[in-house]
């Protein structure tokens, strides 16, 4: 089984920035030379707000880090899902979405307070 890097997206326009991150996530398979490496799940609605998961095969994150080598390593984060979540956020930027990443796991391990 493929190892998987589960973001939590928060965005008040699904159509929207879910589009934008299809299209982000579309390129970089160009760049590294892969196919179907992230699901996006259907949106839950809540309190005026999107939620859903991104979900990136690692081995997609790894060939990234691979192709563009100093500039990845530079990222702020530590570990190859942090400096993925802060490229990933850069790129979310430069397209002027307005949406919030977080790693799941970790929100899911913050909320009972196990750090």
């Amino acid at each position: 089984m493929e190892e998987r890097i589960n973001i939590n997206v928060s965005a008040t326009d699904y159509e929207k920035s879910s589009n934008g991150i299809r299209s982000i996530l579309t390129k970089l398979e160009e760049m590294v030379h892969e196919e179907n490496c992230f699901v996006i799940t259907d949106s839950e609605f809540a309190f005026g707000w999107h939620f859903y998961i991104v979900s990136v095969n690692k081995m997609l994150v790894d060939k990234l880090a691979d192709q563009i080598g100093e500039r990845f390593q530079k990222l702020k984060g530590k570990g190859l899902e942090k400096k993925f979540l802060t490229w990933f956020s850069q790129q979310i930027q430069e397209k002027n979405l307005k949406a919030k990443l977080a790693i799941k796991e970790e929100m899911e391990s913050s909320k009972y307070g196990i750090f």
